[in-house]
């Protein structure tokens, strides 16, 4: 698998050089589709999933996005949410504890994830896909969401009118988009100006600036009580974006700090996933 990564590596750097000098508007395009193409990652066979899964689907931006429901008479809604090059299997192992806590439980793979169909996958997509799942099978009244998924998440909550009754759990969230855009370019070899560039493709597709795709920058509107969990040594979404967002003394926001657990087994930890839960199941009736 290493070997393929860095064969892949070599090959895009190299195409990347040579395509930005020839032209630096279509190197950006280029770079930012592999920046939304995730690694493939097939979900698991249904029969290593909780008991009582209920397949869903349904239709998104011509891709068939498929998902599953335990619970259905539960008395609330919880929402998982994976993150990029993910599924929604890694986090089965929240479902049995919020089910035994009488909670309808919904978790779905982005497009161009798992089961779900695409090829690529950008924020907003994931964005109005939790859109388009709330008004399926909503309401919903938590979500717990890891990395990407808590971006997305931030920017559907942050469209909200009354985004205060809800509850939401961010596990290691891509706080920052120019932080996100940086460690991808880092291992590509991209040149600053070619980031640049890129920053003016992202504009001009979507009329925001990348700085903008801030979970920090959406936490200010957002009232919801919220749980965020943080490795110190995440080298993924680093500490230090979300460390800035704890130093903006949000009153609804509650931090828990860790040590040791990077990235990904941060949302695999049984004390993270017991105290996500925990809050989650707070004064549920």
């Amino acid at each position: 698998m290493k070997l393929l990564e860095n064969l892949f590596i070599f090959f895009y750097r190299t195409r990347l050089r040579l395509l930005a000098i020839v032209s630096m508007k279509k190197a950006a395009a280029l770079a930012f589709r592999l920046f939304i193409t995730p690694i493939s990652v097939k979900s698991k066979k249904q029969s290593t999933l909780p008991p009582g899964a209920e397949p869903l689907s349904f239709n998104f931006e011509n891709n068939s996005i498929k998902g599953y429901r335990w619970n259905p008479t539960g008395n609330k809604k919880v929402l998982l949410l994976h993150g990029f090059s993910s599924t929604l299997t890694k986090f089965m192992h929240y479902v049995q504890p919020l089910v035994d806590n009488g909670f309808e439980v919904l978790a779905f793979d982005a497009p161009a994830h798992g089961m779900s169909t695409g090829k690529t996958v950008n924020v907003l997509q994931y964005r109005d896909m939790i859109e388009q799942v709330v008004k399926l099978y909503g309401p919903v009244d938590a979500f717990i969401a890891h990395s990407f998924g808590g971006l997305a998440l931030s920017l559907y909550t942050e469209k909200l009118a009354n985004n205060a009754a809800l509850k939401i759990v961010l596990i290691a969230p891509a706080t920052e988009t120019t932080t996100a855009i940086s460690y991808f370019s880092e291992k590509l070899g991209i040149s600053k100006k070619l980031q640049a560039a890129m920053h003016i493709h992202i504009f001009e597709r979507s009329g925001i600036k990348v700085a903008d795709f801030s979970v920090r920058r959406a936490m200010k509107q957002i009232q919801s009580t919220t749980l965020w969990i943080h490795d110190i040594d995440d080298d993924v979404t680093p500490w230090k974006d979300a460390e800035a967002v704890q130093k903006d003394g949000h009153p609804n926001v509650r931090f828990v700090n860790t040590t040791g657990l990077g990235h990904r087994r941060i949302y695999r930890d049984e004390t993270v996933a017991k105290t996500v839960v925990d809050f989650i199941a707070k004064n549920n009736p």
